[in-house]
């Protein structure tokens, strides 16, 4: 019986992932990279001996499968890195994530005391709808401290208005990002401490690139094939399933064909290649779809320790660069020449604008008086450089990208033996080990039966979330709701009332029963507060009723001051949350 031949289309982590896997199911994975590297936006760039991480790319994952192939293909090419980056803004660099006390001596008193202001005053009356980033962050921070610390830098990464830009994004990436945690953590203590992964990451040796190649081999060793400098030019189905991709190689073009079909390419290109083309509405779906492209300038400066941090995000206005990266402070395997360091500046673009087009002696001569504009290193100590071009790095989200991506999914979901996968695949903004799941659970799909949405992925929170101990992680979002849960306060009012009614009726029967000299002498001094009341048979009946009205009462008052509480605490414990999530939002940008 012949092997299941699965062809996936680009060899980034999604791509490299899915066919790791179908390699465990026994089929045989074929792997068409247009690129002569791997590793998509994930991969490690070289120039004389040199290596540039195109992006930053921090390991880590709540996923442990993911981890488990990160450890099985690299073993102990990891290094456990200790996190620093700062934000440089009007001249001054602050901690990130955002420290009150650094923030407030950067800033000064003055501003400070807006920012505060500005958030009370967006508390009090906020956007009534969050329809845009701007809006979302506003109602948590306030103007601002939005204006200060958040609008230059999105824009810069996007290229579009925060007014433009879709909360959803916002809400994908951190949304009750550490809600869960935080209410946890009020009423379970872990039992061991583990490093958050704001403090901490793990990173290959030399670079991200040093995984996906080695994945690569792996791939290639176990009976798969990974061609490089392949490039799909045609996709060929029929109604709803895909018979074959026209592939062009070294300038000749053939025919390939599989059982099963995996894309990781940009949802715009896939569409275009579908031959038949798809329905008209789908082919003008897919062309509203946007992306978002980035250029490095990589720069070599002939000193070392130019400064601590692993990457810096700069939000001056002034300058175009939108992050700084220190590849040494990554890896000393990045930088051949301990005497040296090597910079990677960022600089957010879309494809054929003034940035994408400048010349890359000229890209360089930018980079070296932005660096020395900011203060990190004088134009004569940069003694070397070279640029790398990343297109299609970010999925937009714009204000009318979810109804083309539904157009886009509805169709792609008809087809029978196709599944996209990875950040542009699904047109998602995910993080590689996103990506990874999305290629893990696409074989699965395909070649085992199971049932998965691929385009949920990442819509769960817990990839995001703080390490807990296992008690405490094992308690559900319902067991969440039970704890702050609202009472009602009419039943409250009524099973109080109906106990204390109950209860005074028996006890002044019982006295009456019982008879004596002086029939229940203490009890009968409830007469002060409830007049006509007494310890006779005829009295039971209206203790009955005081019993009733008062316990009522009691019960009522308690579910109501019970509810305020409770409503204030869930507030707080929301804000808290939030501002947490605020503070790392850069992360995700």
């Amino acid at each position: 019986m012949r092997a299941v031949d699965v062809v996936i289309l680009g060899a980034g982590p999604a791509g490299l992932t899915a066919a790791y896997e179908a390699l465990r199911h026994g089929a045989r994975p074929i792997v068409l990279e247009k690129s002569a590297i791997v590793g998509g936006i994930a991969r490690t760039e070289q120039y004389k001996g040199y290596h540039f991480d195109m992006g930053g790319h921090r390991f880590f994952t709540k996923n442990a499968e993911v981890n488990g192939i990160w450890r099985e293909v690299l073993a102990d090419d990891f290094l456990r890195r200790d996190r620093l980056s700062r934000i440089f803004y009007n001249k001054r660099f602050f901690h990130y994530p955002l420290q009150p006390l650094n923030a407030l001596l950067g800033l000064g008193i003055i501003e400070s005391v807006l920012i505060f202001f500005s958030y009370a005053r967006w508390k009090l009356f906020p956007h009534k709808q969050e329809e845009t980033f701007e809006q979302w962050v506003t109602n948590r921070f306030g103007k601002r401290l939005f204006l200060t610390f958040f609008k230059t830098y999105t824009e810069k990464v996007w290229g579009i208005p925060c007014s433009e830009l879709k909360a959803e994004w916002a809400a994908q990436r951190i949304k009750d990002l550490s809600l869960r945690t935080a209410v946890l953590n009020m009423f379970f203590q872990p039992k061991q401490t583990i490093k958050t992964l704001i403090s901490q990451f793990d990173y290959p040796v030399r670079g991200p690139g040093m995984l996906w190649e080695a994945m690569r081999r792996r791939v290639g060793d176990q009976g798969g094939a990974v061609h490089a400098n392949s490039d799909a030019m045609a996709i060929h189905r029929d109604g709803s399933r895909v018979t074959g991709i026209t592939v062009r190689c070294g300038g000749e073009q053939s025919l390939l064909s599989g059982d099963h079909y995996v894309s990781s390419i940009p949802l715009t290109e896939l569409i275009a290649k579908l031959t038949p083309a798809p329905p008209a509405a789908v082919l003008e779906a897919a062309r509203h779809l946007k992306y978002r492209d980035f250029l490095t300038v990589c720069v070599i400066v002939c000193k070392a320790d130019l400064f601590p941090d692993n990457w810096i995000y700069v939000h001056d206005p002034s300058v175009q660069v939108g992050r700084i990266q220190n590849f040494g402070n990554w890896s000393p395997g990045m930088v051949p020449d301990a005497g040296h360091s090597s910079l990677g500046l960022e600089y957010f673009c879309n494809e054929g604008d003034a940035l994408w087009t400048m010349a890359d002696d000229q890209l360089i001569a930018l980079g070296r008086r932005e660096l020395q504009s900011i203060g990190l290193a004088r134009p004569e100590d940069v003694v070397d450089g070279c640029v790398f071009r990343v297109p299609k790095s970010y999925p937009v989200y714009d204000s009318d990208y979810a109804v083309h991506l539904k157009i886009v999914r509805d169709f792609l979901d008809s087809l029978e033996n196709f599944k996209t996968i990875g950040r542009n695949g699904l047109h998602r903004y995910n993080n590689q080990d996103h990506s990874m799941l999305t290629g893990l659970y696409a074989i699965r799909s395909l070649l085992a039966g199971e049932k998965h949405d691929l385009w949920k992925v990442n819509a769960e929170q817990e990839y995001h979330e703080e390490v807990l101990s296992n008690h405490a992680t094992d308690i559900r979002e319902d067991d969440l709701e039970l704890i702050f849960a609202r009472m009602d306060k009419f039943a409250v009012g009524v099973a109080a009332g109906t106990v204390c009614g109950i209860s005074l009726f028996l006890l002044t029967i019982w006295l009456v029963l019982k008879s004596g000299f002086v029939v229940g002498p203490h009890l009968a001094l409830l007469r002060q507060y409830f007049p006509g009341y007494s310890v006779t048979l005829g009295g039971t009946c209206i203790g009955l009723a005081y019993g009733f009205a008062s316990g009522f009462a009691a019960g009522w008052v308690f579910a109501a001051l019970r509810n305020f509480l409770t409503f204030w605490t869930w507030t707080l414990v929301l804000r808290r949350a939030e501002r947490s999530c605020l503070t790392q939002l850069l992360d995700y940008v």
